[in-house]
């Protein structure tokens, strides 16, 4: 084996790897948002009072959970169209990362609330309150305290799961590298390089989230 290693095309397309940092990044913070509000939404729903509404939920988690994520992907953007339904690349990956992390989102969150014993929303009820009011004020936050550790390690993994996207060519850190990699043979060190972003990224998330924690969610200090 006469391979040699030179990561000279790494360092030459080093600020492109970069910008694919600031790709995975963005497609990570979009489908987080949307799947806090799917799994909002969902807890919601999944606690009416009307059975379809329900089940539908129940039925939508063990859907997403139990069926591969390059699958889901591949639906959105290659099935939809059949039905009239075209989008690119990009939207289709926050939409997908979104409604994949939304269905572990809506368990998590759920079992935080769960967590909320029922005297607490009794007493919002009595004095007042809508029941809107009491979850986002009584149980939501609360919740959040309890649940955030598992929440921000899902998020994390949710930022790995983008890598996926490149089946689609959706602009993230993954797809430039391959062509990197197709354009200069250099697997060993194009992938060796991203893996170490990847690394770096999860941590630097790692970081952010346990500041979030801390800042907004901790208990005051008396």
């Amino acid at each position: 084996m006469n391979y040699k290693i030179d990561f000279t095309p790494v360092i030459e397309g080093f600020p492109s790897l970069l910008m694919g940092c600031l790709g995975t990044l963005g497609l990570a913070l979009g489908g987080m948002v949307l799947a806090v509000i799917v799994g909002i939404g969902g807890v919601m729903l999944r606690d009416s009072r009307s059975r379809p509404l329900r089940w539908g939920v129940i039925g939508f988690v063990e859907l997403i959970r139990n069926t591969p994520f390059l699958v889901q992907i591949y639906f959105i953007f290659f099935a939809l169209p059949l039905a009239g339904v075209r989008l690119d690349p990009t939207p289709t990956a926050i939409i997908a990362l979104g409604i994949n992390g939304g269905a572990y989102a809506i368990e998590i969150i759920r079992g935080g609330v769960q967590s909320i014993g029922k005297g607490q929303v009794e007493a919002g009820l009595a004095l007042g309150l809508r029941k809107g009011q009491v979850f986002r004020l009584i149980v939501l936050k609360p919740a959040l305290r309890a649940i955030f550790p598992s929440l921000a390690s899902q998020f994390i993994l949710l930022t790995l799961t983008t890598s996926i996207a490149a089946a689609i060519s959706a602009y993230e850190l993954t797809s430039v590298a391959q062509r990197i990699e197709s354009d200069t043979f250099k697997s060993f060190e194009v992938y060796g390089t991203i893996t170490l972003l990847y690394l770096a990224m999860s941590w630097l998330l790692m970081n952010a989230f346990n500041l979030i924690r801390s800042r907004y969610l901790s208990y005051p200090v008396r």
